[in-house]
């Protein structure tokens, strides 16, 4: 009996050993948890933020660029695309996606869920991880890549710590808030504005159910179910039906949502943001240059430079983006069309010297030479990789791999340098761009037929000679000086201003195109008809010096030489400078300088920069109505009059248009002008409205290179359609309020504008009849 009481007792204070045991190892783990905590906030595993830094967590954000309609035209950014939302820019759906999937008792804890926690360290983490949001987004702002080894236990420990600072620091909502727009969903998705735009083309708050789900599933790991990979292209919808299970599982969707949602496709509708992709790339080009010289003039409060690629400012610009689609869309219809019948007349057998007409090849190769010395791939193996001439003129003669641009699509091939610059110079470039007259706002901007492939702005960089749309400048010099009517007649025979005239320095006795002379015209009727002759007798009667001071007051910078041929249009000028001219008829002689940035604010909204308008008064109000009324007549019954004519569209049989016929029939007034250079080198459309002033310029890069013919070669037939075809479209848009009214007329107008009116006693010329001459004669 003693024996077996010794035993029990001898057991009982075994097992009180292992309780003491058990309790100091389990004190000691509590000490040591609590040691690390203690270690780690005093920064012995590395150093925590302090609450300065939680309130401000360094993050890069993207510059965005708006348009005057709200829409994200792009964005300014090196490696983070990412512009951030508010809480209540989330719809609920991809929150409850979020919670449902990533932190069910998100709401319950305070940053860190014991629960999960237990159930990690017990089945090691193969029921599922511990780590709450708050947890996941400390890493993501503070700790950084996940560790191995022994580090990635003191990296949790500081997950822990900072999840639970920030608890305290900010609401749930913000936590969430925070958490989306700092996650890096691939291919340039950095945050869920940037996810939701380039994934699935919509705002945040657009998004549905299984697109949310989709976009959540990435959490997990946004390269291994990136939509985009075409490695894991089931692993990307199965990601998102466990997402859509857990909202189930959750109560936050039903059973039949789910079964219905889990069948569908992912509906992507990829937008790719890049700085040479999007709408406006020629524009987002020139606003770059814009943007680093303003940061350069405006420095911050403490003397630090802005930076553009990460400070999150918003930069608000006059630019609508419907009116930029509309312009871009009508680009893109016709252009193709017509470089198709450009390259029909350039195939070898028509044309051995193709893209180029009237050069011998030693000219052609002194052409070329020179383009080669111009180009990027020249400076760089030159300046920057101080790369011997002869060196550099043999590797551009050497075969290389490429991608080369066509209207059918990039094509991948081998090609020589040279070669390949001889292929560019055969395509036909445009210049556009649309401004409201009366505030000076630019609504459209296109540069070029593809940014990706040719980089030069057609709009602001380049200057081309404008041909006859110069003639409304020497028109309304006439008729500001000379009081002149647009039903007042002057002869149609040839003049010849004598050398030294006007400090002229030979004689110069220019032609009509038609080589039509008699009679006398309307000034109404010679414009419309760019009857050269008439415009030469106006010349001679005010001079060239008060026509370039006209345009230098109408906002043209680029240097006119004070010669009386400046009359038919030879001077170079930008698609940017003619607008802006042309606007000041349509705006009652007042010239607006043309507005692109309204505002720029910084990422917490404050206004650093606000636009001031600059205005001059530059004609008579009556001046600049006449001057409209003259130029109505070009669409009226001059070359622009196919605006109001309704032609079947024609086709050969490999698709190149004939370019005869346009279904516009515009009923509206609308004051314009062709242009078209020497050789068919140039064509412009000049076109206005009251509310809308657009400018379209076509042509190759070399002059050179041209059509043989005015038949396509005038700018009736190479402008004017895209103006044809973008106004259509904003009248169709009647949210944009573009206007059919007439042009507003002068209270008080002592000039008689209508023909049916007018007194030939009260002219000092001859009233003969009018006589037609084709439209598709102007220069």
């Amino acid at each position: 009996m003693a024996k077996a009481q010794k035993k029990q007792k001898q057991k009982n204070q075994d097992f009180s050993s292992y309780v003491r045991w058990f309790w100091k190892l389990f004190m000691t783990g509590i000490l040591l948890v609590v040691m690390m905590f203690l270690l780690a906030s005093w920064g012995v595993f590395g150093e925590l933020p302090d609450y300065t830094i939680l309130e401000n967590p360094k993050t890069n954000l993207a510059t965005e660029i708006i348009s005057s309609d709200g829409k994200t035209l792009g964005k300014f950014y090196f490696n983070d695309n990412r512009t951030p939302v508010g809480y209540d820019e989330l719809p609920q759906h991809l929150v409850d996606a979020l919670i449902a999937t990533e932190d069910a008792r998100f709401y319950s804890h305070s940053g860190i869920d014991a629960r999960g926690t237990l159930r990690a360290f017990f089945f090691l983490g193969k029921r599922g991880g511990a780590s709450t949001i708050s947890q996941q987004l400390a890493r993501q702002l503070f700790v950084g890549v996940r560790s191995k080894g022994m580090d990635k236990y003191t990296q949790k420990i500081k997950e822990w710590i900072i999840a639970t600072k920030l608890e305290r620091q900010y609401t749930k909502e913000e936590i969430i808030a925070m958490y989306f727009n700092i996650y890096d969903f691939g291919n340039n998705a950095d945050g869920i504005r940037s996810a939701a735009s380039i994934y699935f083309d919509k705002e945040p708050k657009e998004l549905d159910t299984k697109e949310s789900a989709m976009l959540v599933g990435m959490f997990k790991n946004s390269s291994l179910y990136n939509p985009r990979d075409h490695r894991n292209p089931i692993g990307t919808r199965n990601r998102r039906n466990v997402v859509l299970s857990q909202m189930e599982k959750y109560d936050y969707i039903s059973e039949k949502v789910m079964d219905s949602l889990q069948k569908t496709e992912l509906g992507l509708r990829y937008s790719p943001q890049s700085h040479r992709d999007g709408i406006a790339t020629y524009f987002r080009a020139y606003l770059d240059g814009f943007m680093k010289d303003w940061i350069k003039n405006n420095p911050k409060p403490d003397g630090e430079k802005y930076n553009l690629y990460g400070d999150g400012l918003k930069v608000y610009t006059t630019i609508d983006s419907r009116m930029q689609k509309y312009a871009e869309d009508a680009v893109q219809q016709h252009m193709p069309r017509l470089q198709a019948e450009f390259d029909h007349q350039n195939t070898p057998d028509r044309n051995p010297t193709a893209p180029f007409l009237e050069l011998n090849q030693s000219e052609i190769d002194a052409l070329m030479k020179r383009s080669m010395k111009q180009s990027e791939r020249w400076r760089h193996m030159k300046y920057d990789l101080k790369i011997d001439e002869d060196e550099i003129i043999t590797s551009f003669n050497k075969p290389t791999q490429m991608t080369i641009f066509s209207w059918k699509g990039d094509i991948d091939t081998i090609m020589k340098p040279m070669d390949s610059m001889r292929y560019y110079k055969s395509f036909l470039h445009t210049g556009m761009m649309s401004i409201n007259p009366q505030t000076g706002h630019v609504k459209a901007w296109v540069g070029g037929v593809n940014y990706k492939h040719f980089q030069y702005d057609h709009v602001k960089q380049s200057r081309r000679q404008v041909g006859s749309t110069f003639k409304p400048f020497v028109y309304a010099t006439a008729i500001d000086q000379l009081h002149l009517s647009p039903c007042d007649e002057l002869p149609n025979t040839q003049i010849t201003i004598e050398a030294g005239k006007f400090g002229n320095p030979d004689p110069w006795t220019p032609k009509n195109s038609d080589g039509q002379y008699g009679g006398s015209r309307t000034l109404k009727s010679a414009l419309a008809n760019s009857i050269n002759t008439i415009t030469a007798r106006l010349m001679d009667k005010v001079g060239p010096q008060p026509v370039v001071d006209l345009v230098k007051k109408l906002g043209v910078e680029a240097e006119i030489p004070v010669v009386p041929s400046i009359a038919l249009g030879t001077a170079d000028l930008s698609v940017y400078e003619m607008v802006g001219a042309y606007a000041t008829f349509a705006n009652k002689g007042v010239y607006t300088k043309p507005v692109m940035v309204t505002h720029i604010e910084d990422k917490n909204g404050t206004i650093l920069y606000q636009f001031t308008p600059e205005t001059r008064d530059v004609l008579s109000e009556e001046a600049a109505y006449v001057t409209v009324k003259l130029m109505e007549g070009v669409t009226e019954g001059g070359s622009g009059t196919r605006l109001r004519t309704k032609g079947a569209d024609a086709y050969r049989a490999d698709y190149r248009e004939i370019i005869t016929g346009y279904p516009y029939e515009f009923k509206n007034p609308i004051a314009g002008k062709t242009g078209t250079t020497q050789n068919q080198s140039d064509g412009w459309f000049m076109g206005m409205v009251p509310n809308l002033v657009t400018g379209v310029w076509v042509g190759a890069e070399d002059r050179a290179a041209h059509f043989r013919t005015i038949t396509y070669g005038q700018g009736a037939a190479m402008a004017l359609p895209i103006w044809g075809v973008y106004m259509k479209s904003c009248y169709e848009d009647t949210d944009l309020e573009i206007s059919t009214s007439d042009f507003e007329k002068p209270l008080e107008l002592s000039i008689e504008v209508d023909c049916a009116n007018y007194d030939p006693d009260n002219d000092s010329d001859s009233n003969m009849p009018d006589v037609e001459v084709p439209d598709e004669l102007d220069f």
